[in-house]
């Protein structure tokens, strides 16, 4: 990129990047227990094809990011879209089975899709430096996050990961940058708060 970004003030201490570690392996005993007990199940047949969908553009993604970040960035949408699309259509039942790893993914697919375009954008130089995308981006994700959160309240672990993504932002800015770590926190007021009443909702 024009102007490279070495930890720009968006992304999130590195630490928090080990969910990963969780996601996949959730997101594998999902599926051997889909295979096992709900094979053949309607309601599981909905999430399985956007879920495909989102995990087939990001086999290849860490290859795609090495060598272009716009299209990166392009294909993180695209897998956080497939990923939230999925999560609406998990049923009500097996929540633990089904709509939390699927809920989760979605989270960090979201935080990350902004992650990008922000380091992204800051690199190419469009319209704001590293300093005013990483505001722009904590403020997309909150608007998107909302939106979801109130569209399916029930999904309280999309809620918890998004919150999870911005105490990695505070956890990286605290010092360097407290107005950007300023931001994060009232962003985890925010959604915490959401998150709170959809799980009170679903209880």
């Amino acid at each position: 990129m024009p102007y490279p970004q070495i930890d720009p003030p968006v992304q999130p201490a590195g630490y928090t990047f080990s969910i990963w570690g969780l996601i996949y392996a959730w997101l594998t005993a999902s599926a051997i227990y889909g295979v096992w007990k709900r094979r053949f199940d309607g309601h599981w047949d909905k999430v399985r094809s956007p879920l495909i969908g989102s995990l087939a553009i990001g086999t290849p993604w860490l290859w795609i990011a090495g060598n272009s970040a716009i299209w990166a960035t392009i294909t993180i949408f695209a897998m956080a879209a497939f990923a939230v699309m999925a999560m609406f259509r998990t049923p009500n039942q097996d929540r633990w089975w089904l709509r939390a790893p699927v809920a989760i993914y979605a989270g960090w697919l979201t935080a990350a899709s902004f992650v990008s375009l922000g380091s992204t954008a800051a690199g190419y130089g469009v319209l704001f430096d590293s300093m005013g995308w990483a505001y722009a981006a904590i403020v997309m994700t909150l608007i998107v996050a909302l939106t979801v959160l109130w569209h399916r309240p029930s999904a309280v672990e999309f809620g918890i990961t998004i919150v999870w993504a911005l105490i990695g932002i505070i956890a990286a800015n605290i010092t360097a940058n407290p107005t950007v770590a300023l931001i994060a926190s009232a962003g985890i007021l925010v959604v915490g708060t959401q998150t709170w009443r959809g799980y009170r909702a679903a209880t």
